[in-house]
């Protein structure tokens, strides 16, 4: 891997990718395994709590409830410095100028997101498979969301590639790398430690009798294995890219 720097990319969206480097974790609503209770009070106990990246993936929720939660959860987000992601939807993230979108395999190419999206926002992309990583969408995309890394129940076809493409995936960019599937305090220290620079947890923290203390517990985790494993010092600088 040779880090270069990324002449394309404008300096707000190199704030944003660092942003989202720098933090532990990085929440994921999902009305459907939230307990009954609000996608929106639940970012905002987790944004209290220290979160600074949100994503809004309502898969189970129609468009007008999606963006609903987008449009709240962007003003929550912009109070705290804090990121707001759309999952999938490059019209919802439009419509509520959200910092970025997350994009499936199967979604829009991110050749055709940025041109709708402009030059500043980020754009992730789901890996779970080797292969993905040799594909264009890769070496475009400002971040790769990694996983399943563990068994998980919030999607029921997930692959389950296990740590093991955390480590191809860090072989193989210097992008952010953010771990997914199955995550919890006690599991933490592993996605870190095999390359993932933050955690994305959805039934960890929408699911939690108090979804502050846990966003708390998952932060302390993660920073613990940062610690650990050197991140700050083995992690490529603003800017560098592939």
């Amino acid at each position: 891997m040779s880090p270069l720097i990324d002449d394309a990319a404008s300096p707000e969206r190199l704030r944003r990718r660092e942003l989202l480097r720098n933090s532990p974790v990085y929440l994921v609503t999902e009305e459907a395994f939230s307990a009954g209770r609000s996608s929106v009070d639940i970012a905002e106990a987790a944004l209290r709590a220290g979160v600074r990246v949100v994503q809004v993936r309502e898969k189970e929720a129609g468009a007008r409830r999606a963006f609903e939660i987008a449009t709240a959860v962007r003003e929550l987000a912009s109070g705290y410095g804090a990121l707001m992601i759309v999952n999938d939807r490059v019209d919802i993230a439009l419509a509520v100028a959200a910092d970025g979108v997350h994009l499936g395999q199967d979604d829009l190419p991110i050749e055709a997101a940025r041109r709708l999206l402009g030059p500043d926002a980020l754009i992730g992309l789901s890996i779970t498979e080797p292969s993905q990583l040799r594909a264009p969408d890769a070496a475009l995309a400002d971040y790769l969301g990694v996983g399943a890394v563990f068994p998980t129940g919030t999607k029921a076809d997930a692959a389950l590639p296990g740590l093991a493409l955390l480590g191809e995936a860090r072989a193989a960019t210097s992008a952010p790398i953010v771990a997914i599937g199955g995550i919890k305090p006690e599991n933490a220290a592993r996605p870190i430690a095999a390359g993932a620079d933050s955690l994305a947890v959805i039934t960890a923290v929408t699911q939690a009798a108090d979804p502050e203390r846990a966003v708390r517990e998952l932060a302390a985790a993660a920073e613990a294995a940062r610690a650990s494993a050197g991140w700050e010092a083995s992690r490529p600088q603003s800017g560098a890219r592939r």
